[in-house]
């Protein structure tokens, strides 16, 4: 049990037998009444995203959720096999659970990957990966670093928008939690 006095981004609540994470929390202390806590809640399981207010000091339930940093080894199916890095043992993590993540994830990657009873929540991915173009249209004469953005396939299969300028096998900085691009890497 933790006071909403206590609330962190990242934190695991379980609330009515549901695990949520906070994404985000504000104390706000009124001029008249007593203080709450407005938070933005997003379901670990599903990922719907809901806003929940508490009144301050209330104690709510906390999850206890283990981080681990794991080594993506190998698609295998429908499943993404994952290894510790300190225990080398492996473990099979479907692609519902991967989610969204698998459209940067490269093999012999680092990820954190977070259980609660042993079951596997989620896979966090570093907030940015290097990736290499595969395919883009050709760049024409003319086309400048600044305006226009045109779509292009990364070696994970993604498709993310790229610079006008940019050709196959340019190596780019991708931002793992939209897929936005960052910039070139040499």
């Amino acid at each position: 049990m933790a006071s909403t006095n206590d609330l962190k981004n990242g934190m695991v609540l379980n609330l009515e037998g549901q695990l949520w994470s906070v994404v985000e929390f504000q104390h706000v202390k009124p001029g008249k009444g007593p203080a709450f806590v407005r938070t933005k809640l997003k379901n670990v399981l599903s990922g719907k995203t809901v806003d929940k207010t508490f009144n301050a000091g209330v104690k709510v339930e906390t999850a206890n959720v283990d981080r681990s940093d794991m080594q993506y080894l190998y698609k295998d199916g429908d499943d993404y096999v994952f290894m510790d890095v300190k225990s080398y043992d492996q473990i099979n993590i479907p692609s519902a659970t991967v989610g969204d993540a698998a459209n940067f994830l490269l093999e012999n990657q680092e990820a954190i990957v977070a259980t609660h009873d042993g079951t596997v929540l989620y896979v966090e991915l570093p907030t940015s990966v290097v990736l290499e173009i595969t395919h883009t249209e050709p760049g024409l004469q003319g086309d400048r670093s600044t305006g226009g953005t045109k779509p292009a396939t990364v070696e994970t299969g993604a498709e993310i928008q790229v610079p006008l300028f940019l050709e196959v096998g340019t190596k780019v900085k991708v931002d793992t939690r939209d897929g936005s691009y960052l910039g070139r890497v040499n």
